[in-house]
């Protein structure tokens, strides 16, 4: 006969403010199969969970109701407790009175009547739990980290650091990311690439990383400790063996187009280096601009001068089939498309640029070698304008959130245009100045204070073209005045969104995204860098924006995370999962579709009552997270999973 014991938690006051606990203590002794009940005023601490253990001693417990807060937060702490004290650790219910109760009701008497329901709910499908047995799986001893920006080479270097294999891959044709492009670094004002280049440099040369750039990762299947993903590298059409990175091809190759890199202010050749400090240091030929490729054979001087014959025309891409045994995302952001924003003329007035355009312009080594210019003609540029907010916290436009360093890197533009030209005016448009960084606040001060840039609190409304310069129209909130500016350049700070493939890359990888297509954290406070996905993490800004110093250090957190599974010789695998009868399986394969973590296909058996083979539906256990969807769409009740039984959950309804 079962031995039941209820342990309801006052949970400070969270609970016990709106839910009678000692009520609902006492009147839990009464449900079927109760042998001990009883309150605490913190069931989770070591006193609370000591009551429990000693109550399983001397009552002769066989199974556990804890009614306290939602089973995501303390779940595993209990089951801890109870395996502690020689009960299997999944003869436990957690029966959710706060979340589900206390927090959403004010009437006391309501409350504890709903209270002692959810706790009877809970108490009878105990009585229909049975013990569980832990699974276990191997770990393959290496990571993957998709991206290999700032957050991706720092993961990646963690990894490396701690004596493990680790592949990195990255859809360009150097790592680096974003903070390649950049000049300078907010609140320190560091060379970004002084601080990037050598951790570059460090992933390069670590034995233990491997670089697949100008790659993509084509399919993932598997899970924790298993994953098999399918990377295809692009052809370059450069052998990455041979070639030295001596020059000549691109120096000597006749055809120019605008480069991506310089955000089109500046021309690169058909073959080509991203940048100077590219790693690896080695071109890749655009075979769309290519006159080889575009016009049937003709041209092949790259060919002809490399030294090394290190240009293959014939290359063509090539499947890498690896398995890991975690994966890092780290596939970054990209700008928000100010197009819409009809009113500030991008694209019709050549001198309205964005932040990036921006940072390229001020960078030494970019298309203009420093110098702060206006497109349309080449002439310095002195009063420039600098508009906030475009794409960010606009729900008509752009996106509702704000994008965090937006804000500071306008700040930092301001303070760049005024060293570079001193007679140089700044002005910036804002809603709010969000600098809530360790020293931001004092660098935008600085800004305003001794570099002198105009901050005016409000919106543009129009800008139009007069002359060589551009009339800016907005309003100063503060004042309550009209102001008109005549600029030589607008600057828009262009808020930071999701990747255009980030639902594609969610898919594949079975991780949620949120409506702004950003990748969604198992919990935003205490697994933040985790996915529901086990061994599937997130770092930097795929997940939502951050600026380098949180990307930086999401980027160990997460390589902590994967390293703690990477260290273990076996993963724990949760018994929870799905079975399938193949009796009632009628083989309609609707499981298969609907499963998100495609643990479910369908497998031909021999039907011995019916003398012929059919399609029913098979589990792979390892890969079953156990979410109950397959149970929740299957028209035959074909499917039940491991203590949510619906022989279990018939168990609660009936009772109530």
């Amino acid at each position: 006969m079962a031995r039941t014991g209820v342990f309801v938690c006052w949970c400070g006051t969270n609970i016990s403010a709106t839910v009678d606990v000692e009520k609902v203590a006492e009147a839990a002794k009464n449900f079927q199969g109760v042998r001990f009940s009883t309150t605490y005023r913190y069931m989770c601490s070591d006193p609370g969970q000591n009551i429990i253990k000693q109550a399983i001693k001397e009552y002769r417990l066989d199974r556990i109701v804890v009614a306290a807060c939602s089973p995501s937060l303390h779940e595993k702490t209990f089951r801890k407790c109870i395996e502690e004290s020689g009960l299997n650790p999944y003869m436990l219910e957690i029966a959710n009175i706060r979340e589900q109760c206390s927090w959403v009701h004010k009437n006391r008497e309501e409350a504890t009547d709903k209270a002692l329901q959810i706790i009877r709910l809970a108490s009878a499908k105990v009585l229909r739990d049975f013990p569980l047995e832990k699974k276990f799986i191997s770990v393959e001893k290496k990571a993957l980290v998709i991206g290999g920006g700032i957050s991706g080479i720092q993961a990646a270097l963690d990894i490396a650091v701690a004596g493990y294999n680790v592949v990195i891959v990255e859809r360009e044709p150097s790592i680096g990311g974003r903070m390649a492009r950049f000049d300078k670094t907010f609140p320190t004002l560091d060379c970004a690439a002084c601080i990037l280049t050598p951790k570059m440099v460090a992933v390069s040369q670590n034995g233990k990383v491997v670089l697949h750039t100008y790659s993509e990762v084509e399919s993932v299947q598997g899970y924790v400790g298993n994953f098999d993903v399918k990377i295809r590298k692009k052809a370059r059409s450069v052998d990455l063996k041979k070639c030295t990175g001596c020059g000549q091809c691109y120096a000597k190759c006749p055809v120019k187009v605008p480069s991506e890199f310089d955000m089109g202010l500046g021309m690169r050749k058909a073959i080509y280096v991203q940048f100077p400090q590219a790693v690896p240091n080695v071109p890749v030929i655009d075979r769309e601009n290519c006159r080889y490729f575009t016009q049937a054979g003709k041209c092949g001087v790259c060919r002809k001068i490399c030294p090394f014959q290190a240009v293959d025309y014939d290359q063509q891409d090539e499947i890498i089939e690896e398995k890991f045994g975690m994966i890092i995302v780290a596939t970054g952001f990209t700008q928000f498309d100010h197009s819409v924003y009809g009113e500030y003329g991008y694209g019709k007035f050549k001198n309205v640029i964005t932040g990036l355009h921006f940072e390229r312009m001020v960078n030494s080594s970019g298309p203009t070698g420093g110098k702060i210019i206006c497109p349309s003609d080449g002439r310095d540029a002195k009063d420039v304008v600098f508009i906030s907010c475009i794409g960010s916290r606009d729900e008509q436009k752009g996106m509702p959130y704000c994008s965090r360093l937006c804000c500071m890197y306008t700040a930092k533009h301001a303070l760049l245009l005024k060293e570079h030209n001193p007679e140089s005016q700044a002005y910036v448009f804002y809603i709010d100045i969000r600098a809530a960084g360790k020293n931001y606040e004092e660098f935008v001060k600085k800004v305003q204070d001794e570099y002198g840039a105009i901050y005016l609190r409000g919106r543009v409304s129009r800008i139009f073209e007069k002359g060589n310069k551009l009339i800016v129209r907005g309003a100063d909130t503060l004042s309550g005045s009209q102001i008109e500016i005549e600029a030589d350049l607008v600057v828009l700070a262009t808020g930071l969104i999701a990747q255009a493939d980030a639902p594609k890359v969610a898919q594949m990888l079975r991780i949620p995204y949120d409506k702004n297509n950003l990748f969604t954290e198992a919990h935003p406070k205490l697994a933040p860098v985790e996915t529901i996905t086990s061994g599937i993490f997130l770092t930097g800004a795929c997940q939502s924006p951050k600026d380098i110093p949180d990307t930086v250090a999401t980027a160990s957190a997460a390589s902590v995370k994967a390293l703690g599974l990477l260290t273990q010789e076996k993963l724990v695998r949760e018994p929870q999962i799905a079975r399938v009868d193949a009796v009632l399986c009628s083989g309609c394969k609707l499981c298969v579709q609907a499963c998100p973590f495609k643990a479910i296909e369908a497998e031909e058996i021999e039907d011995r009552a019916r003398k012929q083979k059919r399609i029913v539906a098979k589990v792979l256990e390892g890969v079953c997270t156990g979410c109950g969807v397959c149970t929740a769409c299957c028209r035959m009740s074909a499917i039940d999973l491991d203590n949510f039984a619906n022989r279990q959950l018939m168990a609660e309804i009936e009772v109530v």
